[in-house]
């Protein structure tokens, strides 16, 4: 990969005097206990971070799969995008929260094979969809679907993308730091 642009703009403050920028940095303060970095850059455009937060949450409520199945979306769209910072995030997330399999988070960190079989067609698929620009071949689609997955879970997937896209591009252009919290879970893109 090329060198990345880096953003000049700020991280954003809880405390700001800008209620758009305020509000949202103060609920994610008062429901993490902290202000993630990621959420600090974004809010510098409120609509951007305001988005972000919509359709993540959207995946996660409406998205169709389990706690577990999510984690392996994200994390792989996350690892094809190369974003250390949301692979950090999410391996975090998948051990403390998703309760994912170590095992299966690491596979994934490590772009290597999910033992599940399942999983590890949910894990291709989902970097299919990454990599092609939601182009899939049929017959990548048609072992998605053989895998016991509907074809709304391959929406399930797009809708994860442009949460994904949101935070893993602007993670790129901030070279946003890893909070203290995500740093067990440090990821660095191979060279």
């Amino acid at each position: 990969m090329t060198e990345t642009f880096r953003t000049t703009l700020p991280l954003r403050r809880a405390d700001d005097a800008d209620p758009a920028v305020s509000g949202p940095l103060q609920s994610a303060q008062k429901a993490m206990g902290m202000v993630p970095n990621m959420y600090a850059a974004m809010a510098n455009l409120p609509a951007l971070l305001e988005s972000y937060n919509f359709a993540y949450g959207k995946f996660r409520s409406e998205g169709g799969f389990t706690p577990v199945e999510q984690e392996v979306v994200l994390l792989a769209i996350s690892r094809v995008n190369e974003c250390h910072y949301c692979v950090a995030a999410h391996s975090f997330v998948a051990d403390a929260m998703s309760k994912v399999p170590t095992e299966v988070t690491d596979a994934i960190r490590a772009d290597q094979p999910i033992a599940d079989a399942k999983l590890e067609t949910l894990r291709r698929f989902a970097a299919t969809m990454t990599e092609s620009r939601g182009n899939p071949s049929p017959p990548e689609a048609e072992a998605f679907l053989a895998a016991g997955y509907e074809e709304t879970h391959i929406l399930g997937i797009i809708l994860a993308l442009s949460a994904k896209i949101i935070s893993n591009y602007s993670n790129h252009i901030f070279h946003t730091e890893v909070d203290p919290a995500f740093a067990g879970r440090a990821w660095t893109p191979p060279a």
